[in-house]
């Protein structure tokens, strides 16, 4: 419920008094809200009851005693509490959209985490291979997101390199005295290493298993002292910068990282503008609001399956949805902040949320700016 809407609320619900003969007054033609001032509650406040209570004949608080339950019974009104001399206050019913993104922030980059842990016990094994390695170390992230104790084994002990650069741990490792289901992704075709923690993980965990991941070369270095000299140009084709390392929308790694950014930016420009995040009822928000909703049930399919990728792929998701909708997050020209604004504020912090938890459990890191 926006505050111009609330307002005709509250004028009805004063009508409805005065027409029941509980006041003898002219009902104004607006009337304003705001947010509670210190001292307050719920989520606006109104002065009717002092604007009126001069030509009604009563104190103030005798006129919101009028008011209040026929207010309460309006809908979209939770509850109305009434505060110093005559302010009502207002509680509004939260909408399923509101209670979502109350529940996002609430629970944070937690969100669609199982606590406590359930005492279920899940054991991985992968090959010495370096996808299958990050492999199972991602799904070891996504089980234990889901309450679930993970032992995870390889082979052999995975390379130094494995676990400096790319951040896996192995519990154990050795041929294990007896068949266990073993994770076998496609191998990468190439050394990731090159590409670093963060893109090397997103090129082994954003394919499904199944599927042969992409490890595109980096450009290389010119030796010291040919900054100034001609370089062939690459081959036609060729990719002479790893694709998982451009900044451009192609690459559904830059995707998701700059949308968790542009989250953190529209909150800093929102304090700027001198207003905050506020759940509420948001409008043309759909895609975005059931990727949020759907964001627990991936984690569960993704560690019942050992399949980060789900994982990745819905993040992917997530961001476009909160890409093509961050537009109409904060004011424009001369327009001023308002109810509306703090919701759809709230629903982007929401999203930010989202994207950094699950790029937690991926193993990568989600900066705040890009």
């Amino acid at each position: 419920m926006t505050p111009a809407e609330l307002s005709r609320t509250v004028l009805r619900a004063t009508r409805h008094a005065v027409d029941a003969g509980e006041l003898s007054v002219a009902v104004p033609e607006k009337v304003g809200v705001e947010r509670p001032r210190p001292g307050g509650r719920g989520d606006y406040a109104t002065n009717v009851a002092l604007q009126i209570a001069r030509a009604a004949g009563r104190t103030p608080r005798q006129v919101a005693e009028a008011v209040a339950p026929r207010l309460a019974a309006e809908a979209g009104i939770a509850g109305v509490d009434i505060t110093g001399p005559g302010f009502l206050n207002i509680t509004l019913a939260q909408s399923p959209a509101e209670a979502l993104v109350r529940d996002v922030l609430a629970r944070g980059r937690c969100y669609g985490h199982v606590h406590p842990d359930t005492g279920q016990l899940a054991q991985i094994h992968a090959p010495h291979e370096v996808r299958a390695v990050v492999v199972a170390d991602a799904a070891r992230r996504v089980l234990r997101s889901q309450g679930a104790l993970v032992r995870v084994t390889c082979d052999a002990a995975p390379d130094p390199r494995w676990v400096d650069i790319l951040g896996v741990r192995v519990d154990a490792y050795g041929i294990p005295p007896q068949p266990l289901p073993t994770l076998r992704p496609v191998p990468a075709p190439a050394d990731p290493l090159p590409l670093g923690r963060d893109a090397a993980r997103w090129a082994l965990l954003h394919p499904a298993a199944h599927d042969h991941p992409r490890i595109t070369p980096a450009a290389p270095v010119p030796p010291s002292g040919d900054a100034g000299r001609r370089h062939p140009r690459p081959t036609p084709g060729h990719d002479d910068v790893a694709e998982h390392l451009t900044q451009r929308e192609s690459n559904p790694l830059f995707r998701v990282r700059y949308a968790h950014a542009r989250c953190r930016a529209l909150t800093r420009n929102a304090a700027a503008l001198g207003f905050d995040a506020h759940p509420g009822d948001v409008q043309h928000a759909q895609d975005l609001l059931a990727a949020l909703a759907d964001h627990p049930p991936v984690l569960a399919a993704a560690a019942h399956h050992r399949a980060p990728d789900r994982l990745a792929r819905h993040l992917v998701v997530t961001a476009d949805a909160l890409l093509a909708y961050q537009h109409a997050v904060l004011p424009r020209g001369d327009e001023k902040p308002s109810a509306t604004h703090r919701a759809r504020l709230a629903l982007a912090e929401a999203a930010g949320a989202v994207l950094a938890g699950g790029l937690s459990l991926l193993g990568i890191s989600a900066p705040e700016h890009l």
